[in-house]
């Protein structure tokens, strides 16, 4: 199991406020904030923003791809609304997926640095 993450962002500031807008429709918030560093989480931080002024922009296709579970459909919308008018990039609309084990309703952005966030939603088991 992963305990947490770390993203290097070029602009800290700019990069919270896009995350602590985005992360609060999966229900993160913000635990840790500190000169270089902010933490995200439920009850622990589990993504971390790491300031990296002088990196380089991300290629288009490159940067990580993270997926958060959402808790509905609902929020899976949310995340995307809030991450576009955030100033985040549309990388796929919400709406149903197929994966290799179920079907899932997910939606795709970029955050500022070019990471693609997913948020996706999965049936319950019957």
């Amino acid at each position: 199991m992963i305990d947490h993450l770390s993203l290097a962002v070029r602009d800290l500031s700019a990069s919270d406020r896009f995350f602590s807008v985005v992360l609060e429709t999966l229900g993160y918030r913000r635990l840790v904030a500190r000169a270089e560093t902010v933490g995200f989480g439920k009850s622990y931080p589990e993504i971390w923003l790491n300031a990296r002024p002088d990196m380089a922009a991300v290629p288009a296709g490159a940067g990580w791809h993270v997926c958060l579970r959402a808790p509905d459909e609902a929020a899976v919308r949310a995340f995307h609304a809030v991450a576009l008018a955030a100033g985040g990039a549309d990388e796929g609309a919400p709406g149903p997926r197929t994966g290799a084990q179920t079907s899932y309703y997910a939606a795709f952005v970029r955050d500022p640095d070019g990471n693609r966030l997913e948020a996706a939603s999965f049936p319950r088991p019957l």
